[in-house]
């Protein structure tokens, strides 16, 4: 089982950057795929962005898009997620996930608060 850990969350005011970091302990050739998602208070956990196992391709939620930017290093075994133009909206619990295959996320993280205040 692949063991993920965020750090980098925070207490941050709207309009200012953040960098959230995921630590994973399996091969990084094993990943079919990494992703954030996040989850507000009284809402279900969100997708918010994604990449492939390979690195060639992202994804974004409609709501981070042009605002948030995921990528990893070379050997696959961090994760980041750059946030930029914060807002009091992006508040929550941030998860980094991965899975080995096609179909559902199977590894999660503890999670990292993020706050922005307005």
């Amino acid at each position: 089982q692949v063991q993920l850990v965020e750090s980098g969350g925070g207490l941050v005011q709207a309009g200012d950057s953040l960098r959230l970091s995921c630590a994973a302990s399996s091969p990084p050739f094993s990943f079919y795929a990494m992703a954030w998602f996040r989850q507000a208070p009284g809402k279900e956990r969100e997708f918010i962005a994604g990449v492939t196992g390979t690195g060639s391709t992202t994804s974004y939620a409609d709501s981070v898009k042009g605002r948030f930017t995921i990528s990893t290093n070379k050997i696959k075994t961090m994760m980041y997620l750059q946030m930029n133009s914060l807002k009091p909206e992006d508040t929550a619990v941030y998860y980094c996930a991965s899975k080995s295959t096609k179909g559902p996320f199977t590894s999660w993280g503890q999670g990292t608060q993020v706050t922005v205040s307005a």
